[in-house]
């Protein structure tokens, strides 16, 4: 594995689809350190390349910036990684199906047998219960541990009136939940409007099949393509430059 091209890679993906706009981030654990970790600079998700990443410690500062400027919401990754060992990856996205579920009373349900990670909760952060009169941005550590809290043990969580955050025991883990926690809300929209015309019920995953998902989803086959087209992207975009410097 390739850490940073493999980093650079899932942002170029995330974009693609539509889960991150241009302040998105994603971040991965250090294989070699767990105190520290890895996102790209304060930087478009699609203009990511490896050459962008910093590393940074568990209280989200810098290890070396080199004059590079880190990403402000830095902290929800480090406050993250400090309350669960076991992630390896974290996502924050503005997902737009999303959103609307962070500031209505409407709950996210598994829909869909590959968002079944949801039956297992995805709480809703409000941050004027850690903070009044915030830009709703997570700046510092104490908004990032009361995120980290909210979370608590789930696979996602989302930001009232900002987006979410998603985890995973790898990157590929990671970046598939945010893919599908996005179709799966567009489709609960789409599932209640058609409900409300034919006044029938819809039929969520119950807990029995949400087990029974969950344990096989690591998402390796939709990592895999989506990774080898992005992959060509990469390689023809350092080419160019290449081309170009000489």
């Amino acid at each position: 594995m390739n850490l940073f091209q493999d980093l650079a890679i899932a942002y170029r993906i995330l974009a693609e689809h539509g889960i991150i706009d241009a302040y998105g981030h994603v971040s991965v654990r250090s294989p070699t350190n767990p105190e520290r970790f890895w996102m790209a600079r304060s930087i478009p998700p699609e203009l990511v390349t490896e050459g962008d990443m910093m590393e940074f410690g568990m209280n989200s500062e810098p290890i070396d910036a080199q004059g590079r400027s880190p990403v402000n919401e830095r902290f929800i990754h480090g406050e993250v990684y400090k309350s669960r060992p076991e992630v390896m990856a974290v996502v924050h996205n503005h997902s737009p199906s999303v959103i609307p579920f962070s500031c209505t009373g409407a709950v996210l349900r598994p829909i869909f047998h590959m968002s079944a990670f949801i039956g297992q909760g995805v709480p809703n952060w409000e941050i004027r219960e850690a903070k009044e009169g915030t830009d709703m941005l997570v700046r510092d550590t104490y908004l990032g541990a009361a995120l980290a809290k909210t979370l608590g043990g789930h696979p996602a969580a989302l930001m009232r009136g900002h987006g979410a955050i998603v985890v995973g025991e790898s990157l590929q883990v990671a970046v598939g939940r945010s893919v599908y926690l996005e179709q799966n809300a567009r489709m609960q929209y789409q599932a209640e409007l058609l409900a409300g015309r034919t006044q029938g019920p819809i039929t969520f995953m119950d807990d029995k099949e949400v087990a029974a998902n969950v344990v096989w989803q690591d998402y390796g086959r939709f990592w895999n393509l989506v990774r080898s087209k992005m992959l060509k992207t990469l390689e023809a975009e350092k080419a160019e430059l290449l081309a170009q410097a000489t």
